[in-house]
């Protein structure tokens, strides 16, 4: 069975009541081809959880480079902590607070902070269903701009499915809302696991900006990657 309090990504699901009071993940993809073509790409990725009475924080911390004959073509940032606190019934309220840095995405960097109601659907030991919305604040920092201060509005779900004993699925996605833009993401997620601790992920990522900065080519960046993640 999946320990499914150890991905807080957007709205995580409640602990067992057997969970531990911390525990973590770290996940690692790497390639290098040499050859005919010289390029690697990186992909690294940590989370901390750790509970305190009806609270659930969470620490995640990610970073994604790719370069090609000596040249970087992608190079990502992501530091985020959040919070989640257990109401009466399926209820619960959340917040965060995300910082970004994308090489290529025309922003020098983005910090957002986010809070709201967040809504139980599915709780059970095959299927997890979270819904939450709310209201939020994005500073972004283009390069050689102005600043942006945004209000955003938020909403996102995290759809968890163990469908054996040895593998699940994971669905996550977010809306943000602001008067110059909205970004929505995506991760879906395939993971087997090899024994207790060691598990191999498959994943998809998208990431959309429906109106990005002037000097950047494309609003839609998409990661599919095979990696090791390893749970403690």
């Amino acid at each position: 069975m999946a320990t499914a309090y150890a991905y807080p990504f957007y709205g995580p699901p409640p602990p067992p009541e057997d969970a531990p009071v911390f525990s973590g993940s770290a996940e690692l993809g790497f390639t290098h081809l040499t050859g005919n073509t010289d390029s690697q790409t990186l992909i690294g990725k940590v989370l901390l959880t750790w509970l305190t009475g009806n609270f659930t924080y969470s620490l995640r911390g990610e970073v994604r480079n790719v370069s090609k004959d000596g040249e970087t073509s992608a190079e990502q940032y992501l530091l985020s902590v959040r919070e989640r606190y257990e109401l009466d019934g399926p209820h619960y309220l959340f917040g965060f607070a995300r910082w970004e840095k994308d090489r290529f995405a025309g922003y020098d960097q983005q910090l957002s902070a986010i809070g709201g109601y967040g809504r139980q659907i599915l709780d059970g030991d095959i299927h997890t269903l979270s819904l939450e919305a709310g209201p939020g604040y994005r500073d972004d920092r283009l390069r050689d701009h102005d600043d942006y201060r945004l209000a955003v509005a938020y909403t996102a779900l995290d759809y968890h499915w163990v469908f054996s004993d040895y593998a699940d699925i994971q669905q996550e996605m977010s809306v943000e809302y602001t008067d110059q833009n909205t970004t929505s993401r995506s991760l879906t997620a395939l993971t087997a696991r090899l024994n207790s601790k060691l598990s191999l992920r498959l994943s998809h990522e998208i990431k959309h900006n429906s109106q990005p900065p002037d000097d950047t080519r494309k609003r839609t960046d998409t990661t599919t990657s095979a990696s090791l993640l390893y749970r403690w």
